[in-house]
Formats: C-alpha cells, sequence, structure tokens
C-alpha cells in the first residue's frame, strides 16, 4: 500500500465535483464543486487545485448506464479524463460511478436533512465516494 494522494472527480455538464484522497489511509474527502459551461471547466481552477494538493493520481468517474453500458455523457467523461492528462500530465484513472449520485444525497441527507443537499455538496461528496469505492476495489 503506497502513500499516493488522489483527486477524484464527479464529471457533470453543469458542474464538476472534487475530492481528494490518501491511499494510505484509505479515506477521501469532498473539496468543491466546480461550475462548467456544456461539461467545460475552467481549467484554471482545477489547476490551481492540482497546484495546491499536489495529487498523484486522477480518478474520474464514468457515468454508466446501470446495465454497464456507456452513455453520450460517458464518452464526455472520458474525454475529460484524457484531457486532464494531456494538460497536467498526471496518470487518470477511470471508476465505475453507478449510484454515487444516489448515494451522497442520501449521505447527505443524514446528516443535515433537505437543507444539505444543494448540488455543490452533492457533486463534491459524489467525487468522494467515487474516490471512496476506487479505493476499495483496488486495496
Amino acid at each position: 500500500m503506497s502513500s499516493r494522494s488522489l483527486m477524484g472527480f464527479d464529471y457533470g455538464t453543469k458542474s464538476i465535483g472534487v475530492a481528494v484522497g490518501q491511499e494510505l489511509t484509505g479515506s477521501a474527502s469532498p473539496l468543491c464543486s466546480l461550475k462548467a459551461n456544456d461539461g467545460i471547466p475552467n481549467w484554471d481552477e482545477i489547476e490551481k487545485l492540482i497546484k495546491e494538493w499536489q495529487p498523484d493520481l486522477l480518478i474520474v468517474g464514468l457515468p454508466l448506464n446501470m446495465d454497464g453500458t456507456e452513455q453520450e455523457i460517458t464518452v464526455r467523461a472520458r474525454k475529460f479524463g484524457n484531457r486532464l492528462h494531456g494538460r497536467f500530465g498526471k496518470p487518470v484513472a477511470f471508476k465505475d460511478e453507478r449510484l454515487t449520485t444516489t448515494d451522497a444525497k442520501a449521505r447527505l441527507f443524514e446528516r443535515g436533512g433537505y437543507r444539505a443537499l444543494d448540488k455543490g455538496s452533492v457533486d463534491a461528496v459524489s467525487a468522494q465516494l467515487i474516490l471512496e469505492s476506487w479505493f476499495e476495489s483496488n486495496y
């Protein structure tokens, strides 16, 4: 088990959730949610986060259909991951993210009821769950 730091992304066309995690502890924390314009993020904001957190590996959630097939958003999430790799030279891995948004909403609702369910929180916690499930399936 190594001690790499990871950054997870919950890709969406309007918003991209971001979380950070540590391989050593297998834990992740929601960081923020970035606005996207038809799936295009502000790359300067992502660059700032990468400079600040210095992740060794980037994990992008892949939104698959329930039967495991790909949809248009899956292709766009892959492109986003490829652009992350191209821009920042960091290795990128993809993680099946089916049900993470549902799980994120349930987790936030338990903590704070409907008020906790703002879109930014849901996206950031979805990114956290993507990282946590990546840790579970890789260790």
